[in-house]
């Protein structure tokens, strides 16, 4: 049976947007009001590995700057925006990830994805 790999969302203080600056520099849209947010997939639960980010576990050099922001500033799960997504496929759940980052920062939420 494949794999099952899920899109999740965390919410993230907003010192993230003035402590980090290459967040803010992928965030010109952001105007304050809404939320950051960081969008990641997983082949875990979100839960799981969300006390994952935020005990530093599977960091590594390739995602570190993710691991790093979520494990800083991540402040909870919002299931609200990504429990309506199923379960995909690796290649499936990369693409919903970087796509439901983008609408989210198009609706002028600051976003971080890998």
């Amino acid at each position: 049976m494949p794999r099952k790999y899920h899109v999740y969302v965390v919410e993230l203080s907003k010192k993230v947007f003035t402590e980090n600056a290459k967040f803010r520099s992928a965030n010109p849209q952001y105007n304050g009001v809404l939320e950051c947010l960081y969008v990641g997939m997983t082949s875990k639960s979100p839960k799981e590995r969300f006390q994952q980010h935020r005990s530093g576990a599977l960091s590594n050099k390739g995602v570190r700057i993710s691991s790093n922001i979520v494990q800083k500033y991540g402040l909870y799960l919002r299931p609200s925006l990504y429990e309506h997504l199923d379960p995909k496929s690796r290649e499936e759940a990369l693409q919903m990830e970087k796509e439901l980052a983008m609408k989210l920062r198009r609706e002028r939420y600051a976003v971080w994805f890998n």
